[in-house]
């Protein structure tokens, strides 16, 4: 297998552009400006539990998705989400709008003009590959570095604006004023020298052709990781495997009385302007279930062939570190390195060790049976 990774097809699923898994219609959910209103979040739990499996996913970005939609009901589901405000006007766009935003941007702050600038250039932007995004961080700390972006504005150490294409180390410094116009130069230079060919800007092999003014100031380092719990402006709860119960999501919202939630990278949730101690479903304290990774796997994705959230609870008291469980080699639910890694093929475990789900395995061909002698080893 390629030490790039998978050759990953298709597109990330949207709202006017559903995919179907094996479990029915997969609707995701673009927040515009990485935020939901206390009327938005419980109308999306009524619509998860009329029109889907009554469970939402939390996304890699931050995301929210309604999973097991029958055919039949697409069309309701779509009237549900624009009467909640939560549809792109022009379809077109919603593909394109990957923004990853900090969860304490400030209304009229510098990360919330850069959004406006760039939602509103989405239409001049060059055709990209579908999987791409952005990346707005330029709040009070940098908290997006892991985050899957392609084009990432960031800030030096001596606050100033960068433009950052993924991989490389180094950006180019900008006014806001110049930011939109730098970012489309960027995305002319990924097209133009072939970067559509590989898929994502980091896996471009052109990145060390960029022009020298474009890799010449680096950004300031990333910020601490976020902790469950009560925290400077609100709450941060934690979602296992990224599954949210409706019925859970909507009693916090209305017990609470948060007025918006923003959902953040690494499966968690800030919930603006409430302090809480505990949420029924929900996680207020370190976790090692928050170590763990894993995909809806069989029978859900027709990719997979094993089961994998059973499995990763399993062996989540007996691993150390990071443990992603796949059910195949896309490593969709954490396409990073991890502590171990078990990637499912032919309905048995390859085990990856300090690697992503498509590097060379330890082992391959485990039967379940054997998975907890084996991790235990290593």
């Amino acid at each position: 297998m390629s030490a790039e990774g998978p050759e990953i097809k298709g597109w990330c699923p949207g709202a006017r552009r559903p995919m179907m898994s094996g479990d029915g219609l997969v609707f995701r959910v673009r927040p515009f400006f990485g935020e939901l209103t206390a009327r938005q979040v419980i109308g999306l739990c009524d619509a998860a539990e009329a029109f889907g499996n009554g469970i939402l996913d939390l996304t890699t970005r931050a995301n929210l998705q309604i999973r097991g939609v029958a055919e039949g009901n697409q069309d309701g589901l779509l009237s549900r989400l624009e009467a909640l405000d939560l549809l792109d006007t022009d379809p077109s766009v919603e593909g394109r709008r990957n923004i990853l935003m900090p969860p304490d941007w400030e209304t009229g702050g510098l990360t919330h003009r850069l959004y406006e600038a760039l939602f509103n250039a989405l239409p001049r932007l060059p055709e990209l590959p579908e999987k791409m995004g952005f990346a707005l961080d330029t709040s009070t700390a940098a908290c997006l570095t892991e985050g899957s972006a392609d084009f990432r504005f960031e800030l030096s150490d001596a606050g100033q604006l960068l433009l950052r294409a993924d991989g490389a180390r180094t950006g180019r410094a900008i006014s806001e004023s110049e930011a939109i116009e730098a970012l489309i130069e960027m995305t002319l230079w990924f097209r133009d020298t072939g970067g559509k060919e590989h898929g994502r800007m980091a896996r471009h092999p052109g990145l060390a052709g960029l022009p020298p003014a474009w890799a010449s100031t680096p950004p300031r380092a990333a910020g601490p990781k976020a902790v469950l719990g009560a925290t400077e402006g609100g709450t941060i709860l934690g979602a296992p495997f990224g599954k949210i119960g409706a019925s859970d999501l909507r009693t916090l919202m209305r017990e609470s009385g948060a007025g918006l939630l923003r959902p953040m990278l690494n499966r968690l949730l800030f919930l603006k302007g409430v302090y809480l101690d505990a949420a029924e479903g929900f996680l207020t304290a370190p976790s090692r279930l928050m170590q763990v990774h894993a995909c809806p796997g069989a029978p859900y994705c027709p990719q997979a062939t094993v089961a994998t959230m059973d499995v990763a609870r399993s062996l989540a008291a007996t691993t150390e570190g990071t443990l992603h469980v796949s059910g195949c080699s896309k490593g969709c639910a954490f396409p990073r390195k991890a502590r171990l890694t078990l990637v499912g093929r032919a309905r048995r475990f390859d085990l990856v060790s300090d690697g992503r789900p498509w590097d060379e395995p330890r082992q391959r061909g485990l039967d379940p049976s054997e998975i907890t002698e084996a991790t235990g080893r290593i």
